[in-house]
């Protein structure tokens, strides 16, 4: 689906470098200050703020297009809850994934109580503009209550041994959590774990699901599918 490319107007680098930077933080497990020092290399001395304020303003938009490319969630969806401390304050990260690791939507909240659940459900709906055929939930009794207020001609299906899904969706998450030395609001996790559900899963295809020309020609495609979404695609190379 086409797109206006962002707008780098008014920036001091080129496209390429500013992509590059976002995508390298968004990828890998890396602290904004470590991001901001393998730039050196190509020739490019940033201050960890101003890697920052790059993922701040451009990440979103990435993640955005990207989303408007991919297809719709299925019709299997694996909901899950875990705890993530900032500033000293227990907060829980509530996300849904479906069977192809497909991540429909992320939300951060401070209880975990029948009203949260509802809320997370209620964003779901809303941002997907879709309803699943199953879910699926641990034992959390705040899901069931909701699932029989908002959804309850879907099917649901609660047993821990079932979610290992949703479970093992959060450890890039966590990864990133402890290189970055944890977050420092609600809002920011919010905002920051928004643009990195859309971003991190675009470079990180099912590889053991793949030979490797498959891996190959699926990641020459996303890269290029990358060009399109950051606007560097058809630029001239920076002097």
């Amino acid at each position: 689906m086409p797109s206006t490319p962002p707008s780098y107007k008014g920036h001091r680098y080129p496209a390429e470098v500013i992509s590059h930077c976002v995508w390298r933080s968004f990828r890998f497990p890396l602290s904004f200050r470590e991001a901001g020092k393998l730039l050196p290399g190509r020739g490019v001395l940033v201050s960890h703020e101003t890697v920052r304020r790059w993922c701040a303003t451009f990440g979103q938009g990435y993640a955005d297009a990207l989303r408007r490319r991919r297809p719709g969630p299925g019709d299997t969806w694996h909901l899950d809850e875990v705890f993530v401390r900032i500033n000293g304050v227990r907060q829980y990260r509530w996300r849904a994934v479906d069977a192809d690791g497909t991540v429909p939507g992320l939300l951060v909240q401070g209880r975990r109580d029948a009203a949260a659940a509802r809320r997370f459900f209620r964003k779901l709906l809303t941002k997907t503009c879709s309803v699943p055929r199953v879910i699926v939930t641990d034992q959390l009794r705040p899901c069931g209550t909701a699932h029989r207020e908002l959804m309850p001609s879907v099917g649901h299906r609660s047993h821990r041994g079932l979610n290992n899904g949703a479970e093992n969706s959060h450890r890039p998450t966590r990864q990133r959590e402890r290189a970055m030395t944890g977050f420092r609001s609600a809002g920011g996790a919010q905002r920051f774990l928004a643009a990195f559900r859309g971003i991190s899963p675009h470079v990180r295809p099912r590889r053991h699901r793949m030979t490797a020309p498959e891996y190959r020609i699926e990641m020459t495609l996303r890269f290029a599918i990358r060009e399109q979404v950051t606007g560097v695609a058809g630029r001239p190379a920076a002097a």
